[in-house]
């Protein structure tokens, strides 16, 4: 059995026997699994919960799988999503894929490949989604632009992309290392770089706000989350 740090996801399964034999096995692994028989109760049930990741079947009655996973998406969540199928031609995984899944895993499986990937999984958000909302911080990353309260936020190039790394983390904190891999790659600028791009984002995100979202952590990094206290001056 695996010690790794239990974690909570759901299945959206219809078959109530594979979905009981995968809910126990889950378990054994230290991966506490709720379970929604067809789509419109997994969506209600991803809507009110912050899983780490879905387990998806496709076919499901009142919503499809599909369908389910598009309207994650729409919504700006962001939870990763494996789906489940019987179907393996090409055109079905593409199909899973543009709806918005990260992962894609055809009946039947070893169990222990399905622990694999969720765990794999659930140590990230979704790449596939497009637009996160946090409060009243709004994020398209498809077209590159951000909203706070309604108004359009001017952001340079480098802003943004540190800004897309805080929010695809959010609420985790995200190191000073992390910042400059993500955003830089193997070629980091000097340290006071990081620190004017982080002053003009926050002025651009936090200025005259009763709620700051960007906040320091002491020799951690920075985290976007929501808070009633303001955000630190120091970068």
């Amino acid at each position: 059995m695996l010690t790794d740090t239990p974690l909570d996801i759901l299945l959206v399964e219809d078959d109530l026997d594979l979905a009981s034999t995968i809910v126990d096995y889950l378990e054994l692994e230290s991966i506490a699994c709720d379970h929604a028989a067809n789509g419109v109760a997994g969506l209600t049930l991803i809507r009110d919960n912050r899983y780490q990741a879905v387990i998806l079947d496709i076919n499901l009655p009142r919503m499809n799988g599909l369908s389910v996973c598009e309207t994650m998406r729409s919504e700006g969540i962001d939870t990763p999503v494996i789906m489940l199928t019987a179907r393996d031609s090409l055109d079905d995984k593409l199909e899973g894929f543009g709806s918005g899944a990260d992962d894609y895993l055809v009946k039947p499986f070893a169990m222990e490949e399905l622990v694999v990937r969720v765990r794999t999984l659930a140590k990230r958000r979704s790449g596939q989604i497009n637009r996160i909302r946090i409060e009243d911080l709004e994020v398209d990353l498809q077209q590159r632009q951000a909203w706070r309260a309604g108004g359009l936020l001017k952001l340079s190039p480098i802003a943004f992309k540190i800004l897309e790394v805080l929010v695809r983390s959010s609420p985790n904190p995200v190191s000073r290392e992390q910042l400059l891999q993500s955003v830089w790659g193997e070629d980091p600028p000097d340290s006071n770089s990081l620190k004017v791009h982080m002053h003009h984002l926050r002025k651009q995100v936090d200025s005259h706000r009763s709620c700051g979202l960007i906040h320091t952590i002491s020799s951690v990094g920075f985290v976007l989350k929501p808070s009633t206290e303001q955000p630190k001056s120091s970068d």
